[in-house]
């Protein structure tokens, strides 16, 4: 069961990557073998973003090898090993390829069927408003919500804390298959530890099951490991982020 919730995520991740990726270029995620693949669609002009190649239950040196094969030119892979799982074969396997380890994020899922509720300190939206996405555009120095995604029945949700008519804090949740994608959970700086994190996780996730939500993924940092399981969250595995060394 673990196994086949670990699968459902990866597929969340890379359908959820590949629709905030598409805001600017339109972006695809596709499945060759058992790795998932998300990259640009085809260009007519200017290059190609680096491509992001996720698998779990893959070997290194059958992932290394699909990978060439099938690149259109720069690419980092998303190696994934589940919570019962030894992380060594994958260490030892890209590091013989001559792979550099970027980082690892955990992989956190919630089931959404016990969602805690919070004393918001601030004011808590959901962004509908032209106005208010400019704001938030602006705050966050990237888009991160576009005009379709306005309306009620839209696939993005962006969430918003506001103070005096001020963004401080943000997060977007993406549907998909049944499940959702959260992405760019943020709070400024100096409105930290006071609650607004985990009010705008808790009204995001609230509103992913009111949508036919069963599931909500996300890859977490090393602070947001300590703040998502406050909200529900469980992590399932590990990503870690290798890209091969230049000769």
């Amino acid at each position: 069961m673990e196994k086949e919730i670990l699968q459902h995520a990866i597929e969340v991740f890379a359908r959820g990557f590949c629709f905030t990726r598409s805001f600017t270029h339109p972006c695809l995620a596709e499945r060759i073998g058992k790795i998932w693949v998300v990259r640009d669609a085809p260009r007519k002009r200017g290059a190609y973003r680096r491509e992001e190649w996720i698998a779990h239950g893959v070997t290194p040196e059958t992932i290394d090898e699909t990978a060439r094969k099938h690149t259109r030119g720069r690419f980092a892979v998303c190696a994934i090993y589940g919570v019962d799982e030894s992380d060594q074969p994958l260490r030892s396997g890209f590091k013989a390829l001559n792979y550099r380890l970027g980082g690892t994020e955990p992989i956190m899922v919630h089931e959404l069927k016990r969602i805690p509720r919070f004393d918001s300190p601030v004011e808590i939206v959901r962004v509908t408003t032209v106005n208010l996405a400019e704001k938030v555009n602006k705050a966050a120095r990237s888009r991160q919500i576009l005009p379709e995604h306005l309306a009620k029945d839209a696939p993005l949700r962006q969430y918003v804390a506001l103070v005096d008519d001020k963004p401080v804090g943000w997060v977007r949740s993406i549907d998909v298959e049944q499940a959702t994608w959260c992405a760019d959970m943020y709070v400024v700086p100096e409105f930290r530890r006071r609650g607004i994190a985990r009010a705008l996780m808790a009204q995001m996730l609230r509103d992913d099951r009111v949508n036919g939500s069963k599931l909500a993924v996300l890859t977490a940092s090393h602070a947001g490991a300590k703040l998502y399981p406050v909200v529900g969250y469980k992590q399932i595995g590990t990503l870690m982020l290798y890209t091969p060394k230049k000769h």
